[in-house]
């Protein structure tokens, strides 16, 4: 029979629920015969045994070997070794940069010093001030009040006439924010200036907590350079704003040896139909203090360069006793459109003095010779957009650093 054959040559297995069963052959009567019936047992009972013979003693579980560790045996790497180079000590040290982890005269650890420990380090006088938040009016009032022990001036350029005495100031501001910054007046020939003035920030207190307070002082000099001699930084944080209070903080260096001149706020508009270059000076801010008496009188000197040729000027009304003057005056100017590419104008800001010669306070080009890149970007803007008025914020610059620029500076007076 197949069956039988199957199961000799061993070439299917089959479970036991697929074990084909031998078809039954009813006799005549409808009984199974004595012989049929053996063989099927006989057939059944060989098929259950080759079953049993090849079935395994335990269920077929796929898993991996756990491998177990012996105390003290070599364990093998798993992976490959990667071979290191050795380092000499010399190697060692030579990967450390030490600009990276020295300390300038700036940026010591101030914190741990007390302020008696400071001013023994520094030894740059000590300031006095106070802070108190107006809940009422939204709004931080600052008041400085003196200082003292202040160091004798020191002269950047050699132009310094007094050696023995400063002429002291202080700018206030709340960081990050140093644009819309305060300035006290400037005492004569004194290290122990007394101030006694206050000055309000309007701000949310919110905001205010996260500003830090700096106070820089500055030494005043009519024919040099004015110097910082030391600032005070407060985070607003660590003090109680509403309460307020009063403290002496001991100065310490400041990275910026230089005070800033001063920004001019410009409007240029060019119209090609009527070759007209329109100028509108509408504001300065935190200008240089020239007058000690008075802060300053300010104006601003506009000249138009066509080449290295200075062709016309014009100039705004002087405004007295400000560092922050608002002028909203207009120039216009005859440029042909042929001529515009190579025009620059001019821009000095001056100190009024009726006994001498105006005091120079700082200076801008644009135009083909522009004095740096935000001064060509201004010009570059009104070009592209004929008929309509481009305003922007400009930083001045000294006299020296813009003769060094450019070619048109050095045509002005």
């Amino acid at each position: 029979m197949a069956s039988r054959s199957s199961d000799k040559d061993g070439d299917s297995v089959h479970t036991a629920s697929e074990v084909p069963l031998t078809p039954r052959t009813n006799s005549p009567d409808g009984r199974r015969s004595s012989s049929d019936t053996s063989k099927s047992t006989y057939s059944l009972t060989r098929r259950i045994s080759s079953l049993e013979s090849r079935r395994p003693s335990s269920p077929l579980i796929d898993i991996k070997p756990i491998e177990f560790g012996v105390l003290g045996a070599k364990k093998e790497p798993i992976q490959p070794s990667v071979l290191r180079r050795a380092y000499t000590p010399d190697d060692y040290f030579r990967k450390f940069e030490p600009r990276l982890y020295s300390l300038g005269p700036g940026s010591d650890d101030v914190d741990s010093l007390t302020d008696e420990e400071i001013l023994s380090k520094y030894q740059l006088g000590m300031l006095h001030f106070s802070t108190q938040y107006d809940l009422l009016h939204n709004h931080l009032t600052v008041r400085v009040i003196e200082a003292r022990d202040l160091p004798p001036p020191i002269s950047q350029d050699g132009a310094r006439q007094d050696m023995a005495h400063s002429n002291p100031y202080v700018k206030i501001c709340l960081l990050p924010d140093q644009k819309n910054s305060k300035q006290t007046g400037v005492k004569r020939k004194t290290q122990k200036p007394v101030f006694e003035e206050r000055y309000t920030f309007e701000i949310p207190f919110l905001e205010a907590q996260r500003r830090t307070l700096l106070l820089t002082v500055v030494d005043f000099d009519k024919f040099s350079r004015h110097c910082v001699i030391g600032k005070v930084s407060v985070p607003l944080c660590e003090v109680d704003l509403v309460k307020g209070g009063h403290w002496w903080k001991a100065l310490i260096p400041s990275s910026q040896n230089e005070v800033e001149l001063g920004e001019l706020l410009l409007s240029l508009n060019y119209l090609p139909s009527a070759g007209r270059l329109n100028v509108d000076v509408i504001r300065a801010k935190q200008l240089l203090q020239t007058d000690v008496s008075q802060g300053s009188d300010p104006f601003v000197k506009i000249q138009l360069v066509h080449g290295l040729k200075l062709v016309k000027t014009k100039k705004t009304s002087f405004l007295r006793g400000t560092i922050d003057p608002f002028y909203n005056e207009s120039f216009s100017f005859k440029v042909p459109q042929e001529e515009l590419e190579n025009a620059s104008l001019v821009f000095t800001v001056f100190g009024h003095n009726v006994k001498s010669s105006n005091d120079f306070i700082g200076r801008i080009v644009i135009g083909q010779y522009s004095s740096g890149p935000s001064e060509a970007n201004h010009w570059r803007r009104m070009l592209n957009t004929h008929r309509t008025a481009v305003e922007q914020w400009h930083s001045l610059r000294s006299r020296a650093e813009c003769d060094r620029v450019s070619p048109a500076s050095l045509e002005v007076t």
